[in-house]
């Protein structure tokens, strides 16, 4: 069993960094390499910005190529729930900025002619207990009333033809979603752009950032100093560099993953038929998905702990057992990757983009990055050249998380209350 990501494993490295020290002058320096920094830079780029781009690791190495491959529409939360929260306008507008991830995505793989078995199959959320039906429809009544009519209810006696286990109870299927091998999009995204031009600079962190004498600003790194005029974070749950700020608002959550050996195809139309995207309704979520090769992969949030190659290991011993639980034919089956990741996750679960003090941002897409952060790279090109109205985070306040200075202390209370209530909620 390789303790790396899959998608990372079985997609070719990215050959474009430059090789020469950091120096000079640029338009823009986007400092991470995940989705949001790669869309971004190609926008600037194609835009005839000179950007330089920074990654602390490798092209994808963080939560872009860790997590699940989805391409989700939707919210991580109840759409009524929401829409009573903020508005209903707004609520449809956020929703809508989701369609127009997923459609982000589909356009940028079309146009850069990325090879990474992108395909519209939809997504199921999955009603883990029979009252998360009950709700599931009356949010599927909600959606197909206001603002997507695209999506349909499967009742349990139905459920065989999307999944095949007794563990739930129906489904809320959300027919724009898609899949993807997410670690050749990643690194097809940092390819189109250094193509174009930007200078990538991997395993090159931001060491330091400040106000340049006569404007712009200065940003410090090991192997050398940089001037941009402008300056986009796109780091995420980045530790390193001046990024106090960020991080008494952000809770860097471990989602784990686990990935089989290639099945059989006659088990796969048994377990996935529809071959979608699914997730439970459970607090401590599960997800699962077949791959381009027809693995299955499993994920969720084992458990509320960091990512490193020991806990990484425990949380698959998990997943594993939740595997079992919810296909219980595959008990004899291999497991070949095992890895983790750090979700960036906000206070009220929804992304964060604008400007503070000259530099730009954005992150916060709590474990439904892929099209958002996707989506909000060419957005931000737009929102740096003057168009800040574009952006559908620019009015969300962005108050610091009482108590939480920076290591997330209390992960294990929070891992211990959800816990409790996926036992009796």
């Amino acid at each position: 069993m390789k303790l790396t990501s899959y998608w990372l494993d079985t997609s070719e490295p990215f050959t474009r960094a430059a090789a020469g020290p950091v120096q000079g002058v640029c338009d823009v320096a986007v400092i991470g390499g995940g989705l949001t920094g790669s869309s971004a830079a190609l926008a600037l780029a194609k835009k005839g910005a000179r950007v330089v781009l920074l990654e602390a690791e490798t092209i994808g190495h963080a939560a872009s190529g860790r997590n699940g491959g989805m391409c989700n529409n939707g919210f991580a939360q109840d759409y009524g729930t929401l829409s009573a929260k903020l508005g209903k306008d707004v609520a449809d507008r956020l929703y809508r900025a989701f369609d127009a991830g997923v459609a982000t995505v589909e356009r940028l793989v079309t146009e850069e002619k990325i090879d990474c078995s992108f395909a519209r199959v939809g997504k199921i959320k999955l009603a883990a207990r029979p009252e998360h039906y009950d709700k599931l429809a009356r949010s599927q009544e909600l959606l197909a009333a206001n603002v997507d009519p695209d999506t349909a209810m499967v009742t349990r006696a139905d459920l065989a033809g999307e999944v095949g286990s007794q563990r739930y109870y129906g489904g809320l299927i959300y027919r724009k979603s898609a899949g993807m091998h997410v670690g050749r999009f990643v690194r097809g995204l940092a390819d189109a752009a250094a193509r174009r031009g930007v200078e990538i600079h991997e395993r090159t962190p931001m060491m330091g950032l400040r106000p340049a004498a006569g404007g712009g600003h200065e940003i410090e790194t090991p192997k050398g100093r940089l001037r941009a005029s402008q300056v986009l974070l796109a780091s995420g749950t980045s530790h390193t560099g001046p990024l106090g700020w960020i991080r008494r608002r952000i809770v860097p959550v471990g989602a784990f993953l686990i990935v089989t050996e290639p099945l059989q195809i006659a088990t796969l139309d048994r377990l996935l038929p529809r071959r979608r995207m699914a997730v439970d309704t459970k607090n401590l979520v599960n997800y699962f998905r077949t791959t381009p090769d027809n693995r299955l992969l499993f994920g969720g949030r084992a458990r509320f702990a960091i990512s490193n190659p020991a806990s990484d290991e425990k949380s698959g011993a998990i997943l594993q057992t939740a595997l079992h639980d919810v296909f219980p034919e595959l008990r004899s089956v291999r497991i070949d990757y095992c890895w983790g990741g750090m979700v960036d996750m906000t206070r009220d679960r929804l992304p964060r983009a604008g400007e503070r003090n000259g530099i730009y941002y954005s992150m916060g897409y709590s474990g439904h990055g892929t099209q958002m952060s996707t989506l909000m790279g060419t957005i931000m090109a737009e929102v740096m050249d003057g168009r800040a109205e574009l952006n559908p985070w620019k009015d969300f306040a962005w108050p610091a998380i009482p108590g939480h200075l920076g290591p997330p202390w209390f992960l294990p209370l929070i891992g211990a209350y959800y816990r409790m209530k996926d036992r009796f909620q």
